[in-house]
């Protein structure tokens, strides 16, 4: 297992070696602690729990206070878990930085997308709308029908319409890390990551090769 928890900077651009401009999303990543290590004799899974972002003793709560000081660790306000799915090979209050990638890997991020707030049915779905013209008036943006006549004579549920959009867990799969400075811990992964600036994502290694 190789993970960590990151937060989203924005989006720039690198130089390739031919002269190619690539785009790419930098995620400040790390450092991280190893806050708790769960075991299948004792949790009934393996797992490693991950805590990120320093912060005042004061922003936590008392609970977890009193969880990240049996590793004498510093107050983290974002803690995740990842599933192992072999032997775990980490210690608790151990340290990752952003090297424990290389450019070259192929990874997995996870993030919250952009909330939009309530949308309409052509900007939430992707729907076409109406004709812009033949006596139409006010329905071009509109879904249209969204119901049969008597049978079965109700919206059926599921029926994409209206609503609010965004705000969501998303996976954006098989990225390539395009560059690493574990100096400023920094990771660069060609193309978009889902999620504001400033926004936490979860950095894995792939799952589908």
């Amino acid at each position: 297992m190789r993970g960590i928890i990151g937060r989203k900077l924005g989006m720039t651009q690198v130089f390739a070696e031919d002269g190619a401009a690539v785009p790419v999303t930098l995620i400040e990543s790390g450092p991280c602690y190893v806050t708790q290590v769960k075991t299948r004799e004792k949790d009934g899974y393996a797992g490693v729990q991950l805590g990120f972002g320093e912060t005042s003793v004061r922003r936590i709560s008392g609970g977890r206070r009193g969880h990240l000081s049996r590793n004498t660790l510093p107050a983290l306000r974002v803690l995740r878990e990842f599933r192992v799915r072999g032997q775990v090979e980490y210690q608790e209050g151990q340290k990752l930085t952003a090297d424990l990638f290389a450019a070259g890997d192929r990874v997995d991020i996870v993030g919250i997308s952009k909330g939009k707030g309530f949308q309409g049915g052509m900007k939430r779905h992707g729907f076409g709308g109406g004709p812009a013209t033949h006596g139409q008036s006010d329905r071009q943006r509109s879904p249209g029908s969204i119901g049969a006549t008597s049978t079965p004579g109700r919206v059926l549920k599921g029926t994409r319409m209206a609503g609010r959009m965004g705000g969501d867990r998303v996976t954006a799969q098989n990225l390539k890390v395009t560059l690493v400075d574990a100096d400023r811990n920094l990771i660069a992964v060609r193309g978009a990551v889902p999620g504001p600036r400033g926004g936490i994502v979860i950095i894995s290694e792939v799952r589908k090769q």
